[in-house]
């Protein structure tokens, strides 16, 4: 995608305002909505997920919000070969794609690229983990020398699957990983994290798990585990499902069940934090907590998006 379509990313914990700001962004300059938040992908977790509403979706175009079903496991691969068609349509209609979420690996495959490496037989990688450190390093030196080096003494796991990559593809782990483009051109786009002040964030989490159980969220939990779903799945591990279950299970209650929820989100807002931190360190911070104010600071950031309907110069 080249640089006369705009793309702008906009990227942050759970809890941070993303969803708002990229609706006022959107509207301001006649852009489009494409989710990158692997939660919100699901049908299923409107409420759990805090999902755009119904009324919100109307407002503008909104993509990939709510497309998958509890049952369908979404990989990373997956979104990014939906998203590329998805960011390619709405530069043909000659409009921005605002992409917002806080799904960290979705943003690298945009920005870096990622390696969709092939899926190996599980019981290959456990039968290769038995050997032992030393046999399986010694293999993966012959076969992958690169991939070798870079794994830490002690971790079988990792070997393991790199040496089970090796013997089943043909082709060494590390070839697959440098085999890798980003889906947009450094030109094409550009992004902000939203980083609001560690506190404010974990009170607004609190504040959202008590306004999501208002809205919902017990009865979204009681028909989701009511299927009998693998809790494997991705949809099964969203953040508060467990907690919120136990209640309705007759295991806690509500009052325990909504703390242990809300602990949750606070532990996944500050992993989030801090791969943002780690994985997107150039990109510009907006530290308001408050709609107005995180406005402001976009704006401020970005005085020329406005001025150029959005494309990037």
């Amino acid at each position: 995608m080249g640089a006369a379509a705009s793309v702008i990313l906009i990227a942050g914990p759970t809890a941070s305002g993303k969803s708002a700001l990229a609706l006022w962004l959107a509207e301001r300059i006649g852009g489009e909505i494409v989710n990158a938040d692997a939660l919100q992908l699901y049908r299923d977790l409107r409420v759990l997920s805090a999902r755009p509403s119904p009324e919100e979706e109307a407002r503008l175009p909104h993509h990939l919000f709510g497309v998958a079903d509890a049952a369908d496991g979404w990989s990373v691969g997956r979104w990014t070969r939906a998203a590329g068609p998805v960011l390619a349509q709405v530069a043909a209609r000659g409009r921005t794609a605002v992409v917002v979420g806080g799904t960290g690996l979705y943003f690298r495959a945009l920005t870096q690229g990622l390696a969709e490496v092939p899926e190996t037989p599980l019981a290959h990688a456990q039968a290769l983990a038995a050997l032992g450190e030393p046999a399986l390093r010694l293999r993966l030196e012959r076969l992958d020398p690169e991939a070798a080096a870079r794994i830490f003494p002690g971790d079988l796991q990792r070997l393991a699957r790199a040496l089970a990559v090796a013997e089943t593809t043909g082709r060494p782990l590390s070839a697959w990983q440098a085999d890798t483009r980003p889906m947009l051109a450094p030109d094409a786009w550009r992004g902000v994290v939203l980083e609001p002040p560690r506190a404010a964030l974990y009170a607004r989490c609190d504040a959202r798990l008590t306004a999501m159980v208002a809205a919902g969220a017990l009865e979204e939990a009681a028909a989701l585990m009511a299927r009998g779903l693998s809790p494997a799945l991705p949809a099964m591990k969203a953040v508060g499902l467990r907690e919120l279950a136990a209640h309705v299970a007759g295991e806690a209650s509500l009052e325990e069940a909504l703390a242990a929820a809300q602990q949750a989100t606070r532990r996944y807002a500050k992993r989030q934090l801090t791969w943002f931190r780690n994985q997107t360190p150039d990109w510009p911070r907006v530290g308001a907590v408050d709609p107005e104010g995180q406005q402001r600071q976009f704006l401020a950031l970005f005085a020329d998006l406005t001025a150029t309907g959005g494309r990037v110069i």
